[in-house]
């Protein structure tokens, strides 16, 4: 499924950078020029060139905006059911033993969740007996 999508900076970014870029222009016709001669005349005339495609970007009324083309493999359903947690199915069958990890090593993440606050007494306890039913 292929979808176009026209892209237009919005007109806050535009005027933000035509803002910046008067700066840029007016640095060049008092700095600049007067200090550095050539170069000066390049920064100038480069700075009015980048602030007049800027404002025509964000103002002109011809300008649409680049096309991106963007391709999906596959169609995606609009919305997942919320009763499947798919991450839970993916590794229903993967154990924390075959992790790496010990029943020590449980406990004691366990013990921090619990010092950290984000596990309750209750929690805590129901946890720490079925990590220990498992040896």
């Amino acid at each position: 499924m292929k979808r176009h999508i026209k892209y237009r900076p919005n007109k806050a970014v535009g005027a933000f950078s035509v803002v910046w870029g008067c700066v840029f222009i007016l640095i060049g016709l008092l700095v600049a020029i007067p200090m550095t001669g050539p170069f000066g005349v390049l920064w100038t005339i480069l700075a009015i060139a980048i602030t007049v495609f800027n404002a025509y970007q964000a103002f002109g009324k011809k300008y649409v905006g680049p096309d991106i083309t963007v391709e999906d493999e596959e169609p995606r359903p609009a919305r997942p059911d919320p009763s499947f947690d798919a991450q839970a199915a993916d590794h229903e069958h993967i154990t924390a033993a075959s992790y790496g990890h010990t029943p020590q090593k449980r406990l004691e993440q366990l013990e921090t969740l619990k010092e950290a606050g984000l596990i309750d007494e209750e929690e805590y306890r129901e946890k720490r007996k079925e990590i220990l039913r498992d040896l």
